[in-house]
């Protein structure tokens, strides 16, 4: 149950973080309809693979933590994401940043695979950190 609410809280900052700067300093990213939909339902995933990720800690199940995010954000997640069709439509900074929170997924991926959970945590930030520094900067339509 706390995890959850963490995760609540997280979504709310990440929110909070986004509207609070005002929108129009955001570049806009246009893209089709049908892209805007997936890429939404994208960032819905991360967001639940995250809270995932949070409750394999909690629970110490850091192998189960690693393979959520590989699978759900890391490298090996970009051909169900669609990663090679929806670049072409991002700016290159909004492209590199996506790119870096795949790597970082992959990186925490390995060191919670180590088992060390404050390693494992101080590698999940990069990834946080990586959705925060795209929703600071961009917007979609």
């Amino acid at each position: 149950m706390k995890l959850k609410a963490t995760m609540t809280l997280f979504a709310l900052l990440l929110w909070h973080h986004t509207s609070a700067n005002a929108e129009e300093n955001r570049q806009l990213v246009e893209l089709p309809k049908m892209m805007q939909h997936h890429m939404m339902a994208n960032m819905r995933d991360h967001l639940t693979a995250l809270d995932e990720i949070l409750s394999k800690m909690g629970q110490a199940e850091l192998d189960q933590a690693a393979e959520i995010a590989e699978q759900r954000l890391g490298m090996s997640s970009l051909g169900s994401h669609g990663a090679d069709h929806m670049g072409p439509f991002m700016p290159e900074g909004m492209r590199n940043t996506g790119t870096g929170m795949h790597h970082a997924a992959s990186r925490f991926a390995l060191r919670a695979q180590e088992g060390d959970l404050n390693a494992a945590l101080l590698a999940l930030g990069e990834v946080t950190r990586a959705c925060v520094a795209c929703h600071a900067g961009y917007r979609i339509r």
